[in-house]
């Protein structure tokens, strides 16, 4: 039962710090909020309080392949052998599986302070690419791992149809993830159904790249669901970018600011590989890029020019993508650090004389919860989504305020934080998920089946 009152001795809220934080919840969103509040006798006293961080772009179920393509094989490895490992993968797994799956990756998502998930999801067809019955029938699955453990879910339903640039013929082994635009709209419709009992949920649309689809069925797709989150792979890889250019003659971000009205709903996931000129054009539009440093690094993708995009006015949020490992403040902290080994200096992606932890987290709550269709922050009106730190955890001694969140991004990780509530609810105390033991049980049994 989620607390009716929460008081922190110290809050970030929009505004900045405040002390003697009093919130009141009510059906697991912020109702009222008061600074410089003494503490009442049906308060529930916490020390440090952080918005909980959004996480733009997941595929659940790649968790379970985590650490199996880190041999190398006979050719250069690259995403693209990585793909084919991934492409083995998931012919086994059935919808109960995506959901021992999927809920695994949720509680190690809250343990680390991610609250709500952008779950982009093309796993859509039985093994044998026949279709399910109900064409949610996946979809189902990852509201049953929300629902268990109480993350909150951005369902991006993903449009998949051809195998590469101009409309090429898809593969055997996305027969999993294709749909035509008829069976795809009957999908959104499943999807609202499947994710209907949860308190929160957010459909999307997610045109997987513009090498998965033509520009009819983008312009299609772009005008299924108005105002909903709309996410797209995009310039990931330097062979995407140079396929793109054979195909049309121009770079991925180029013909898509030139062919689509790109704005502020739009998620623009990953952009690798951009021009200085793209870089503006991106941040002219208001639309997020989606970073995910971690799975960026392990496949070998590239650095996106950060500093130059928030330079130009551009907004960012963070993402787990193959939840290869699941932290945030080590992908926040990659972020950073990736700037500083292209840069050759320090405190890259921070003004003058202001926090660097301070700026990437504020950036990317404010990021994420655009890119998934929410407000963030703790605000009044806004779910209840919130992180407490131990001060006196041990990279937390001798700090405050913003060097909380530099402890916690640059030094202290999971360790710092104490406890999470997802819509009022509590559901990780002393860093720990209150249903990891049954889930991971869960986990373990289903990967022997289809590993062992």
């Amino acid at each position: 039962m989620a607390d009716t009152t929460l008081h922190f001795d110290h809050a970030l809220l929009p505004a900045g710090w405040a002390t003697d934080v009093r919130l009141t919840i009510a059906a697991g969103r912020i109702e009222a909020i008061e600074t410089g509040a003494a503490l009442r006798a049906d308060d529930v006293r916490h020390s440090v309080a952080l918005p909980g961080m959004p996480n733009l772009h997941s595929h659940a179920f790649q968790r379970a392949m985590a650490g199996l393509a880190e041999v190398r094989g006979t050719n250069d490895d690259s995403f693209w052998t990585w793909r084919d490992a991934m492409y083995h993968f998931v012919k086994r797994i059935t919808p109960d599986d995506l959901t021992a799956f999927a809920a695994m990756a949720q509680v190690e998502m809250l343990e680390s302070g991610f609250t709500r998930v952008g779950e982009f999801h093309y796993l859509h067809h039985a093994p044998d690419g026949s279709a399910y019955a109900d064409p949610a029938e996946m979809g189902a699955a990852l509201s049953r791992a929300a629902d268990e453990t109480g993350i909150g879910l951005t369902l991006l339903p993903v449009f998949y149809a051809h195998s590469g640039f101009g409309g090429a013929a898809p593969g055997e082994g996305q027969r999993r993830f294709v749909n035509d635009l008829d069976g795809f709209a009957k999908l959104l419709v499943a999807s609202e159904g499947a994710v209907a009992a949860l308190p929160d949920a957010v459909i999307g649309i997610a045109p997987h790249s513009l090498r998965a689809v033509t520009p009819a069925q983008l312009t299609a797709l772009a005008t299924m669901r108005p105002g909903s989150p709309l996410h797209i792979h995009i310039a990931e890889q330097v062979r995407e970018v140079e396929d793109c250019v054979a195909w049309i003659g121009q770079r991925p971000v180029e013909w898509l600011l030139d062919h689509t009205s790109v704005d502020d709903r739009w998620c623009l996931v990953h952009a690798t590989h951009v021009t200085p000129a793209e870089v503006a054009g991106i941040a002219a539009t208001r639309a997020v890029v989606g970073l995910c440093p971690i799975t960026e690094a392990n496949l070998g993708d590239g650095i996106f020019p950060a500093r130059a995009f928030l330079d130009a006015g551009g907004r960012f949020g963070v993402g787990s993508d193959s939840n290869v490992r699941i932290d945030m403040a080590e992908e926040l902290r990659l972020l950073e650090y990736g700037q500083r080994l292209t840069q050759r200096g320090r405190n890259i992606l921070a003004e003058s004389g202001v926090s660097t932890g301070a700026s990437l987290y504020a950036a990317s709550v404010a990021g994420g919860a655009q890119a998934l269709g929410v407000t963030g922050g703790i605000e009044i009106g806004a779910s209840a989504d919130l992180i407490s730190l131990n001060p006196n955890q041990v990279t937390m001694i001798g700090r405050t305020r913003d060097g909380w969140i530099d402890a916690l991004v640059f030094a202290g990780g999971r360790a710092a934080i104490d406890r999470v509530w997802r819509h009022g609810v509590c559901v990780v105390h002393d860093g720990r998920h209150r249903a990891r033991e049954v889930i991971e049980d869960c986990y373990r049994e289903t990967l022997k089946r289809l590993l062992v």
